[in-house]
């Protein structure tokens, strides 16, 4: 394999994440969420590993779909109790120095100028390695709690989302030129800097940007959405794509579709890295890996995973029996996962069994085999690299950074060192700022002119 394989972390401010109940393990740390010390000492372990980056997810409502209450979610540690993830960046970034750090933020609830600052701080602050996946929201109890009888429909989330983008672009690429701050005599030239007159459909923003040209000025840009209408997004704007599928076959039409569709938007096709679901569990030997793969599998919260299922597929799971074909009608959940899981082809049974432990593709085994099915996994599928689920925090990391890495790197096809400069550069090797055929820069204010 000529390919050199990335590798995020894919992570959440909770006590667990893809996997309820496995807080209970006596390895597990998840329940050290709330320490700084358990987030900073995990960025080490990465950084040691020399993993691309920290993926942490984020959702801003409980799984209360199954049953009609978040009881099952609660009970399960899924993916609630969950603090935000902004306010863990800047103390990753203090003890790094080359990872990045992805944060997942809606465009549904928060408005584009303070979170255009946010984001433009946290570059500043990290020299660069920040990057935000975007997404949409897809849990009705968010919307709720934001003053919304329920979500807004999936496709006009996205119309949302691309003014949103549009906004955010404004602010970041065109309000403030290169030169504008002297630090001289005069901290900034005023003539240099530009209100951004922005009135839209569902945004106006008139003024400037609050802060100075950041090293990326806009962040690496992360989406998760692979439903048809969260791919066109994808393709007008994303620099990385995170892709969940249960088989090779199935994962490689879902990339060779987005990077078409990414041609078509006038890209280069490779201008979005395809970062896989994926799931290790290794140790010494085999014996040793399938031993913590039983193990593993017997702190499962089957209710936990259930609520989480009902929360993606927007569908209650607590009426069917475990041998129930899932069927679910059509809503504004995550569309992806219902049109993967929810056709009738899967059983709760199904469910329980083949994701209980992540996302897959699950790999199990000693050192030699799990690099072996990685590699005929980006081959087969043509993703850039994994998003590396985790089972029990921080073991899963540590064995793959301690027995994994060493193994990929013996076989060249994984990095020995980092290289310099900010995140996107890292990802693409041509600097710090969008692409030219990015649509963000349009609005830097030489193209405006």
């Amino acid at each position: 394999m000529d390919k050199q394989i990335r590798v995020t972390a894919f992570a959440m401010n909770t006590p667990t994440h893809l996997s309820p109940g496995t807080w209970r393990h006596p390895a597990s740390q998840g329940r050290r969420y709330k320490d700084l010390s358990y987030w900073t000492d995990l960025a080490r372990t990465l950084e040691r590993g020399l993993f691309d980056g920290l993926f942490i997810a984020d959702v801003l409502g409980a799984y209360d779909v199954y049953a009609g209450t978040p009881d099952a979610a609660l009970r399960g540690g899924a993916q609630v109790p969950v603090n935000d993830p902004m306010m863990l960046v800047s103390a990753i970034a203090h003890v790094t120095r080359h990872l990045g750090i992805a944060v997942t933020a809606s465009t549904s609830y928060e408005h584009p100028y303070p979170f255009a600052r946010r984001m433009s701080t946290l570059d500043h602050l990290t020299g660069g390695r920040v990057a935000w996946n975007i997404v949409t929201s897809y849990l009705d109890s968010a919307a709720r709690n934001i003053g919304l009888d329920r979500q807004v429909g999936h496709d006009e989330r996205y119309d949302i989302a691309d003014e949103y983008l549009e906004v955010v672009y404004k602010l970041w690429q065109g309000s403030w030129e290169d030169d504008a701050v002297r630090a001289d005599d005069h901290y900034a030239d005023p003539a240099k800097i530009h209100p951004i007159a922005h009135e839209g459909r569902w945004f106006t923003v008139p003024g400037i940007h609050l802060c100075e040209p950041s090293p990326q000025r806009t962040p690496l840009l992360f989406q998760a959405g692979t439903s048809h209408r969260g791919k066109d997004f994808a393709a007008r704007h994303a620099e990385a794509v995170f892709a969940v599928a249960p088989e090779a076959a199935m994962l490689r039409k879902q990339v060779e579709d987005l990077r078409g569709r990414v041609a078509a938007a006038g890209r280069d096709p490779h201008d979005i890295k395809v970062f896989s679901g994926c799931t290790v569990i290794t140790g010494e030997t085999e014996a040793e890996a399938r031993a913590k793969y039983d193990e593993y599998r017997s702190h499962i919260d089957p209710e936990g995973m259930l609520a989480l299922f009902s929360g993606w597929l927007g569908f209650d799971l607590s009426p069917y029996g475990l041998d129930d074909p899932v069927r679910v009608v059509p809503n504004h959940a995550v569309q992806s996962i219902a049109e993967t899981l929810g056709q009738g082809d899967w059983t709760v049974r199904d469910l329980l069994e083949r994701l209980a432990l992540g996302h897959p593709p699950v790999i199990v085994g000693a050192p030699d085999k799990v690099a072996d099915e990685i590699q005929q996994w980006i081959e087969e599928t043509g993703a850039d690299g994994l998003n590396l689920g985790h089972v029990v925090t921080p073991s899963t990391y540590e064995d793959f950074v301690d027995l994994i890495v060493p193994e990929l790197q013996r076989r060249g096809a994984y990095k020995t060192q980092y290289a310099d400069g900010t995140l996107r550069h890292k990802f693409f090797g041509r600097g710090d700022r969008p692409a030219l055929t990015h649509p963000g820069s349009r609005y830097t204010h030489a193209a405006l002119d």
